[in-house]
């Protein structure tokens, strides 16, 4: 499985950005697929996830109500809509896919497959 991640770059706080992956390879239409994210210096950490179906999704308490994970109808691609940016969302942003749930995981451990990484960078 083959993740290609596009839609980062440079945008001032309180503006938008929307992150896109693309699967390809030995794709299921039923895996999980997330995004996650490192800041400079720091763990990754989980950002949004969601279902083959699209009707589950998770968040992480500091992206709820500004970040917005949807699939496109092939379910092998997974966008992130990224409002109200602030600068500690710079970082970058991997997507990943889950071969074997059925559910979401915020775990990174669960995801088997990883992208390259887009690069955010907001400013103050």
């Amino acid at each position: 499985v083959q993740l290609v991640e596009s839609g980062g770059g440079l945008v001032q706080a309180g503006g938008s950005l929307r992150l896109s992956c693309v699967a390809s390879g030995r794709t299921s239409s039923t895996d999980v697929m997330g995004w996650f994210r490192q800041a400079p210096g720091k763990e990754r950490e989980f950002v949004a996830a969601i279902s083959w179906s699209g009707a589950t999704t998770y968040y992480a308490e500091s992206v709820k109500d500004r970040f917005t994970i949807s699939r496109g109808n092939l379910k092998s691609t997974v966008t992130l809509q990224m409002n109200s940016l602030q600068p500690e969302d710079t970082a970058v942003y991997y997507c990943a896919v889950d071969p074997h749930r059925v559910l979401p995981s915020l775990a990174q451990e669960e995801y088997e497959y990883w992208g390259q990484g887009t690069q955010v960078t907001v400013s103050s």
